[in-house]
């Protein structure tokens, strides 16, 4: 069985991130979606919060896709979860710089475990969650960028602030 591990922080799920678990999931047959616990990035929500939302988007997908936190280094939670396939979307030059060197550093650490890069649709190539964040802080429009599910939690949080 192929199993792929797409992590991130998810903070929160974008339409890119969903375009690239459309996408990993024709590579692999079950896709683990490992939401990074990082405090130092300040997010918006919650781990448990930005699990809970990954799994209601990835629900109508029917597909093999588990969810769930991980506080671990990256290449010991791929292993913990058997993967074969690290999963990486990339938006634009910039991201390649630093998806280049980690992966330099996972395959010093584990070389059975390939990393696949998978370009971002077009369509959302400028989508960061960081940005969407800011937008909705600002009281911009972000339904073209996140569901209309997350767009309703992202607005509920960012008048809680």
């Amino acid at each position: 069985m192929r199993i792929g591990l797409y992590p991130g922080t998810f903070d929160p799920v974008t339409n890119g991130h969903m375009d690239i678990i459309g996408r990993a999931m024709k590579l692999v047959d079950r896709l683990v979606i490992g939401v990074a616990l990082n405090d130092d990035k300040g997010p918006l929500f919650t781990t448990a919060e930005r699990v809970e939302m990954l799994r209601a988007e990835v629900a109508p997908l029917k597909a093999d896709i588990v969810v769930e936190p991980f506080s671990t280094l990256l290449m010991h939670y791929a292993e913990a979860v058997n993967a074969n396939v690290i999963v990486r979307g990339l938006r634009a030059v910039a991201d390649f710089e630093y998806e280049f060197q980690m992966t330099a550093m996972n395959q010093r650490l584990n070389a059975d475990i390939e990393t696949v890069f998978l370009m971002a649709d077009p369509r959302h190539q400028a989508i960061a969650s960081r940005l969407v964040k800011e937008i909705a802080r600002l009281d911009g429009a972000i339904e073209s960028f996140v569901s209309p599910r997350v767009a309703e939690r992202v607005r509920a949080k960012v008048l809680q602030a």
